[in-house]
């Protein structure tokens, strides 16, 4: 990729664009970022550009995508708007953020011991980012170095450009130091790729999410898949195997294929070729194998002999991160960490001290014997049924924000069960109460500290308070980690 007095075109400035912007000039490339809202609306933004960067923002003039020679997209921006239709019809090349990454490592840097960083990729609906953030964490403890970004809020792009100085990209390539880089990786941004091949993938698990940007579930489905779609026989793909959506992406994508990468599994319900779940452990079972895949050299014993499989991995209950979803999560990363090599005790110890991220069924405080909790990265459907099955106390849900093409009847048997009132916020409150306001006792709230007070009111001793909205949280906040913010200072201010 010759990117040295290259135009390019960027659109989309948010943390995906102002990391290609910014890489992409260091390179030399003459680099103008587009975005349909104003300077004033994005100014936090655009202090974070290099000066070299050029701007062109409250809209989307045609001439920007004509007189380019590349255009990269953020991953929020569509691939079939008109500019980007019109500019595919001329024959310029259109990638994503993720895409100029990988094409970047592969081939603009002296690589540390002239080996190229291997990716580890994860994709899934729900679990994603605590999935790869225990990845790295695992990786790390393994002795290794790792690049951390991706979905996750960290743009591969910038991370890849803190490695490196201004200096050493100036005279024509330079030294990246990181064994493997370890990312998050959406929907979105899978739609954009060309070349991305991960050494190692994930698919942690597929349900109904985006239906506002996708058609059908099928279609969203077929976007995550693109997550193998470049792998080779050298490589290695972890799959849910209790997951049926996901099962269905490995019977019909994969049985399709010549060449695929080696399939390993995770299960919470069954044996399988991988890891798996049984009385209260986590088992590690790989077969024999060969090939470039190091399987036996973590786990073989200190006579070097071959280890007999099944092994124990850690009991359940010696895992920090609690709760039905993170057992999986648990597995997924285990399991890649074990694929690529990380030493079979570092990962046992990793999953003893990782304590999760914020956002994610965050434990915030308890008063008078209620506990409350921040799950606002629930922001589908599937996500809250995760959530909700995590707890066997009454719970009132706090819920509501921007729909996505929700199904909100999917949480009609947990809510009967385990929902003692739901409180409801944002736009899709009045679809939420028509599909789960006969269950149980269902209250409008106007925002979401009338709805922390409303629920306060409701709870006794031994309940749980969960923010898990199912939507998403643009109506009324900036972002999730928005919107959870300002759910825990108002838990924190309860008196």
């Amino acid at each position: 990729m010759e990117l040295k007095g290259k135009r390019v075109t960027v659109v989309g400035l948010m943390r995906s664009g102002i990391g290609a912007a910014n890489l992409l000039s260091e390179l030399g490339a003459e680099v103008t970022v587009t975005d349909r809202k104003t300077r004033e609306e994005l100014m936090d933004s655009v202090h974070r550009l290099l000066p070299s960067v050029k701007l062109c923002l409250g809209g989307h003039p045609e001439e920007i995508f004509q007189d380019t020679d590349l255009v990269v997209i953020s991953p929020g921006v569509p691939i079939n708007i008109p500019e980007l239709k019109n500019a595919s019809a001329k024959g310029i090349k259109i990638i994503g953020e993720l895409e100029l990454a990988y094409q970047i490592v592969n081939s603009k840097f002296k690589i540390q011991d002239s080996k190229i960083p291997e990716f580890l990729a994860i994709t899934g609906t729900n679990g994603k980012s605590t999935t790869t953030a225990l990845l790295d964490f695992m990786m790390k403890k393994g002795g290794f170095r790792t690049i951390f970004g991706g979905n996750i809020g960290n743009a591969l792009t910038e991370e890849i450009l803190k490695e490196v100085s201004s200096e050493q990209l100036a005279v024509g390539g330079s030294e990246l130091t990181a064994d493997f880089i370890v990312a998050e990786i959406s929907s979105f941004q899978l739609e954009s790729i060309e070349a991305f091949r991960p050494g190692g993938a994930a698919i942690i698990n597929i349900t109904p999410d985006h239906l506002d940007r996708y058609h059908s579930l099928e279609e969203y489905r077929d976007a995550k898949a693109r997550i193998f779609e470049n792998q080779r026989a050298d490589d290695f793909l972890v799959l849910n195997a209790d997951d049926p959506e996901t099962m269905k992406v490995k019977n019909e994508k994969l049985e399709m294929r010549n060449k695929n990468p080696k399939i390993f599994y995770f299960s919470r319900k069954k044996e399988v070729e991988g890891l798996y779940f049984r009385d209260g452990q986590i088992y590690c079972n790989f077969p024999l194998m060969t090939g470039t895949v190091p399987i036996l050299p973590p786990l073989a014993g200190k006579s070097g002999t071959v280890p007999l499989y099944p092994l124990p991995l850690i009991r359940v209950d010696e895992i920090k991160i609690k709760g039905v979803h993170n057992l999986e999560n648990a597995m997924a990363a285990s399991a890649m960490a074990l694929l690529a090599g990380c030493p079979f005790k570092a990962v046992a110890e990793s999953l003893k001290e990782f304590p999760g991220l914020e956002h994610r069924l965050e434990f915030v405080r308890v008063m008078n014997g209620v506990r409350y909790f921040n799950d606002s990265k629930g922001t589908n459907v599937g996500a809250v049924i995760k959530s909700l099955e995590s707890f066997t106390e009454s719970i009132i849900l706090i819920a509501g924000g921007r729909d996505k093409a929700g199904d909100f009847s999917q949480l009609r048997n947990l809510a009967k069960e385990r929902v003692k009132a739901i409180v409801l916020i944002g736009e899709a409150k009045e679809k939420i109460k028509k599909a789960l306001g006969d269950l149980t006792r269902t209250v409008i709230a106007k925002d979401l500290q009338e709805a922390v007070h409303l629920s306060q009111s409701m709870a006794v001793k031994g309940d749980v308070v969960l923010l898990s909205p199912a939507c998403a949280s643009f109506d009324m906040f900036i972002d999730f980690e928005d919107r959870g913010r300002q759910f825990k200072k108002i838990v924190m201010e309860l008196t």
